[in-house]
């Protein structure tokens, strides 16, 4: 748990999540502010239907993203890899993640666009801050 702990603890301090979908031999990748919900081990972001890769997502696909910072020094570069599945929530569950959203990005209290979460079930951490090239690992499937 300690490796989740690292990870998460890195990820509430973000806020730009990149994930990429793929269907019928078309990849398309998009960027999004996300709420980060640590029991859960998922990202929610807000996306309109009409978007490029909500269309290609559908109500449900396997996704892979990034989340990493802009450091200009080697020596301070963190960030993560994951592999998961987004789908689009409805009703109470998209009402209960959206109040979690807004309560942290104000701003989208104006926006309607459809409640999306991004469950994880790989996440790598790379964190040089840990030592060059140090990696940390974690598998929603080795949880009990």
């Amino acid at each position: 748990m300690e490796t989740l702990a690292a990870i998460s603890c890195w990820l509430a301090k973000q806020h730009v999540v990149t994930w990429c979908v793929h269907r019928e031999g078309d990849l398309w990748c998009a960027n999004a502010f996300y709420y980060y919900d640590p029991e859960r081990v998922a990202f929610y972001v807000l996306s309109e239907d009409k978007t490029r890769h909500a269309q290609m997502s559908g109500p449900i696909a396997p996704v892979a993203g990034t989340i990493n910072g802009q450091p200009k020094n080697v020596a301070l570069i963190r960030g993560v890899q994951f592999k998961g599945e987004i789908r689009r929530l409805e009703g109470e569950e998209s009402d209960a993640m959206r109040k979690r959203y807004t309560r942290r990005f104000p701003m989208a209290l104006a926006m309607s666009a459809p409640v999306w979460e991004i469950r994880l079930d790989e996440l790598k951490f790379t964190d040089n801050t840990l030592g060059f090239g140090k990696k940390l690992h974690w598998l929603r499937s080795e949880q009990a």
